[in-house]
């Protein structure tokens, strides 16, 4: 009857029936809860989001809060910065579906100089392999080797995708903004409870 409802979320996601659960899912029944929270986390290099293989360690393995959350989309292993957590299942599809376009900025240092052309590239699409077109976006160069990136979709390590197509490295990607939420001087491992203004102006921005 739950299910049904659409009030059992798990990971983030409404439980579909006959759905297959793992003892590290995090299972959230809707109504049960007694407050909804909202944080801003900034995620160390090395960190994955959730469902850790092996040694590896997830946000949930660091996290310390009294409220079950679950991060609201992935940032690669790799990549450190701005992950938004919460409780709230109805948020994950209307921030994560690409057809809502909202805003995500990241700071990227490359192994070659920022050029003209580069950014322009960027800017106007790269194309990955398998034929993919990425859509239009900001960029804006920091310094030589460093810009900015602002993307209204999020294919899988789509960036580094990106300048790897146009020949040039990574050195480091840190998410500095998902719509108006901006991670700002929050220390790495650290967590901080979105304020009331953040909070209202977050949810009206997905229409909730």
């Amino acid at each position: 009857m739950l299910i049904k409802e659409g009030r059992i979320i798990i990971n983030g996601k409404k439980a579909e029936l006959g759905e297959m659960v793992e003892e590290s899912d995090k299972i959230i029944v809707e109504g049960d809860l007694k407050k909804l929270v909202y944080l801003a986390f900034n995620k160390p290099e090395g960190i994955i989001t959730h469902s850790p293989q092996d040694d590896e360690v997830s946000i949930a393995d660091i996290l310390k809060f009294n409220v079950d959350v679950f991060p609201l989309g992935r940032l690669d292993k790799d990549s450190r910065g701005l992950i938004m957590l919460s409780n709230d299942g109805r948020i994950t599809d209307k921030l994560l579906n690409p057809i809502y376009a909202h805003e995500k900025e990241y700071e990227v240092e490359v192994t070659a100089p920022v050029s003209k052309s580069f950014l322009k590239q960027m800017e106007r699409g790269v194309r990955l392999n398998g034929g993919y077109i990425t859509q239009k976006c900001v960029l804006r160069k920091i310094n030589e080797y460093s810009f900015s990136i602002i993307l209204t979709e999020g294919k899988r390590r789509q960036i580094r995708r990106m300048c790897a197509a146009l020949g040039y490295k990574i050195i480091d990607l840190r998410r500095v903004r998902v719509m108006n939420i901006v991670l700002g001087n929050l220390k790495e491992g650290n967590y901080r409870i979105l304020s009331a203004l953040e909070q209202k102006e977050f949810l009206s921005k997905l229409e909730l």
